[in-house]
């Protein structure tokens, strides 16, 4: 990722001294020279925002035409609280004002339009796709169109609901480096798509698979079947959230138990965002793409799920059991 032979010039050199420090000239000029694409602003992409500007990518592109609400600001500390700004602005584009002065030397730009209507061609300019806030539909749409470039481009969802977040990551064929008894191992790891992973059988996944994993997919598969954009449920939606996990459970020979009617409730209750969460979350989403770009370090592969209630963070690898 990012464009090979360039140098960094002396003013990023000196911005960017202790992070030199810390990860190295060459993973510093690999993130000085990527582009990477959000849609989607709420709190934890606002936050991974945030953390890669400040660690200084090349271009970040802002994709989100909704307007300022009041439960979009609750975890959005990047829109001003001075409503004399907002008429006519979009998410994004007060999001990227904000951006702007997080760090000069990081171009921030805003991409109008519905994320569905972008092609392939579209993607193929960034190096880094991130989507949060999207249809079950959309999410494996562009995670496909990212797979058609001719060069790869890492594709990352990040969802945070109630107090619970869920990364996922795809990587393509993915090579990095790593130490190992003072020696430096390449290593290779193959990511399966979005849609290639929620296909794996669920009776094939280990028995202490995460509930996390399993709820998001049923709230998932129900809003998607009420044509209902992320987060558009209520407690009231429980009895008919309930029948779908009755007929997923059965469809996957899986016992009604590994995903209780207390997770599914707060999943599907709380429309507001903890913020709290979501700077975890973005923390660890800015954490992976900087490792993906940088080529150092292990890559998560390829879920990773946080619950606050008991303030775990679990990686599960759920890969096609083909691959």
């Amino acid at each position: 990722m990012g464009t090979e032979g360039e140098q960094l010039t002396e003013q990023e050199t000196a911005i960017y001294d202790r992070q030199i420090r810390v990860w190295g000239v060459d993973a510093q000029r690999r993130l000085s020279k990527s582009h990477v694409f959000v849609s989607g602003l709420k709190g934890t992409c606002v936050e991974f925002c945030k953390n890669i500007v400040l660690a200084g990518v090349g271009s970040l592109t802002l994709n989100d035409d909704r307007l300022v609400t009041e439960e979009l600001l609750l975890a959005n500390f990047l829109i001003p609280r001075d409503e004399n700004v907002f008429p006519g602005k979009s998410i994004a584009e007060l999001c990227c004002d904000s951006l702007k002065d997080f760090n000069p030397m990081v171009s921030v730009s805003v991409e109008k339009g519905a994320l569905s209507n972008f092609d392939a061609d579209f993607f193929q300019k960034f190096d880094v796709v991130v989507v949060s806030c999207c249809s079950l539909l959309t999410k494996k749409s562009v995670n496909a169109k990212c797979h058609k470039s001719p060069k790869r481009v890492a594709f990352y969802s990040v969802e945070c609901r109630d107090s619970c977040g869920e990364i996922f990551v795809d990587l393509q064929n993915y090579s990095y480096c790593k130490k190992k008894n003072e020696e430096t191992m390449e290593c290779t790891l193959q990511y399966p798509s979005f849609e290639e992973a929620i296909a794996v059988p669920w009776r094939s996944l280990p028995k202490r698979m995460s509930k996390l994993y399993f709820a998001m997919r049923v709230i998932e598969r129900f809003e998607e079947l009420e044509g209902r954009n992320p987060g558009e449920t209520s407690a009231d939606d429980l009895p008919n959230v309930q029948k779908m996990r009755k007929e997923l459970c059965e469809a996957h020979c899986l016992n009604e138990s590994q995903i209780p009617d207390s997770l599914l409730q707060r999943l599907i209750a709380s429309r507001s965002e903890f913020p709290p969460v979501c700077a975890i979350m973005g923390g660890i989403l800015g954490q992976e793409v900087i490792k993906a770009i940088s080529g150092k370090g292990d890559p998560l592969k390829n879920f990773f799920f946080f619950d606050a209630m008991d303030g775990k963070g679990i990686i599960e690898d759920i890969s096609n059991v083909n691959s």
